[in-house]
C-alpha cells in the first residue's frame, strides 16, 4: 500500500536569486579592483588652459638612461648640458620618459632639475628599448 502518490519526472527549477548575488558579487569586486586610468603617462601638473590641443609642436621627449644621463633627440646629454640646450631652445614644457633600469634617485634628480629650471616635466615610464 502506497501512502503517497509518486513524483512525476520533470526537471527540478534552478534558483535565480543565489546566482543573482553572485554576480553582483563579482560586479562590486571587479569595479573595486579594476584600474580606470592609464599607467603609461602620469601627469604631475596639468596647466592646459591657454593650450589647444590642435595646435602647436608636440612635447619633447626626454628618457632618464640607467646611467643618469637624458636621451634628448638621440644624443646623450649630463643634466647640465641638456638644461642649457632646452633653455636655449625655448623649451618650457617635456616628457620625462624612464627605462626600466633607471634609479629613482636618478629620476628624481632629473625631474627636480628640469622643475627648477622652469620647465614643467610629465613623466611617462616605458619599456620599449632606445630607438
Amino acid at each position: 500500500m502506497q501512502l503517497v502518490d509518486p513524483r512525476p519526472n520533470r526537471p527540478i527549477p534552478i534558483r535565480i536569486t543565489p546566482l543573482i548575488d553572485v554576480v553582483f558579487i563579482l560586479l562590486v569586486f571587479f569595479m573595486l579592483t579594476t584600474r580606470l586610468l592609464p599607467l603609461d603617462y602620469l601627469e604631475l601638473a596639468n596647466n592646459t588652459g591657454q593650450q589647444s590641443s590642435a595646435t602647436g609642436d608636440p612635447l619633447p621627449e626626454l628618457r632618464v638612461n640607467a646611467n643618469g644621463t637624458v636621451r634628448w633627440k638621440k644624443k646623450d646629454f649630463d643634466l647640465a648640458q641638456l638644461l642649457s640646450t632646452l633653455n636655449a631652445e625655448g623649451v618650457s614644457e617635456a616628457n620625462l620618459a624612464t627605462t626600466p633600469d633607471t634609479s629613482l634617485a636618478h629620476f628624481t634628480r632629473t625631474l627636480s632639475a628640469l622643475d627648477n629650471a622652469g620647465i614643467e616635466p610629465h613623466w611617462k615610464r616605458t619599456n620599449t628599448p632606445d630607438s
